[in-house]
């Protein structure tokens, strides 16, 4: 089993990679002639994003903003498939002992985001988008991570903190923050990304690597004590798994979504965060 393909697999260490860690245990991945190490990346899509550039990883399971923003201002990278099919509902959580009671509270506040070119930094984007305020005058205070967030609302360092809700549940619960709203992604939420060089030379291992994380999603989504294991493994309660993965549908089919790039592109130039230049022939550039 030598001439196993090596890659690097980078993500976030929440429960929507659940697929991924479950395939690697089950060994389903070296069935296919790949030795999969999977890396958690706690600081998210800006992290992953470094990490494509500085090649110290080969794939990404991230954002689909935040990959579709980076590519087209020149990462040299390709998705591969959209991972997440619904989107994404970020919680938007505020100072624990703040007076800040609704969205409308935060116009003029500063948002704690983990890295720049990061979801966290987008979705505020979007929220001011959504509310009709002025998205130049938004303000970032850049944390690291989940944790780092924290403690920017803690500190006063930020106002606002946007971040997948269920996995911020128990820091509400410990009060540490106060989730006021949600925003939720106009967009499919993940994709899977890979580097061109890595993209050029292992094609058909990748095309293979999605069929097996595909197919054990929708092997986990049936699974009988799938809640006791989200919930044991990702500390939450067992019916916000429930709610979660009630909401929650990968790509099993391995189905592509050209219009969803159409509206995250467009979406993208709205708010400023890419050229008119940077969004010309996109397909070309994302695929």
């Amino acid at each position: 089993m030598n001439d196993l393909v090596g890659l690097k697999v980078g993500g976030v260490p929440e429960h929507f990679n659940l697929p991924w860690r479950l395939a690697i245990e089950d060994g389903k991945f070296r069935e296919v002639g790949l030795r999969l190490h999977w890396e958690d990346m706690g600081g998210g899509t800006g992290q992953m994003i470094r990490g494509l550039e500085q090649k110290s990883i080969d794939v990404a399971v991230l954002l689909t903003e935040g990959i579709t923003k980076a590519i087209l201002q020149g990462l040299d990278a390709k998705i591969i498939q959209v991972y997440v099919t619904s989107p994404l509902r970020w919680g938007i959580h505020v100072p624990y002992h703040s007076d800040i009671q609704k969205v409308e509270d935060l116009k003029d506040g500063t948002y704690a985001i983990s890295r720049s070119g990061s979801g966290s930094q987008l979705m505020a984007y979007v929220l001011a988008d959504q509310q009709g305020w002025p998205t130049d005058n938004l303000k970032f205070n850049v944390i690291g991570d989940v944790y780092g967030g924290l403690w920017a609302l803690e500190n006063n360092e930020a106002q606002a903190f946007l971040w997948e809700k269920y996995t911020t549940h128990p820091y509400t619960e410990q009060k540490k923050c106060r989730y006021i709203d949600e925003v939720v992604t106009p967009w499919p939420c993940f994709c899977i990304a890979v580097r061109t060089d890595v993209y050029e030379k292992h094609f058909d291992k990748l095309k293979e690597m999605c069929e097996v994380v595909n197919h054990k999603a929708e092997e986990m989504k049936t699974m009988e004590n799938i809640i006791d294991v989200i919930s044991w493994r990702y500390n939450l309660r067992s019916s916000h798994v429930q709610s979660w993965l009630n909401e929650t549908e990968w790509n099993y089919k391995g189905i592509e979504y050209p219009l969803a790039f159409e509206k995250t592109v467009r979406y993208l130039k709205k708010l400023g965060l890419i050229t008119e230049e940077e969004s010309t022939d996109f397909r070309e550039k994302l695929f």
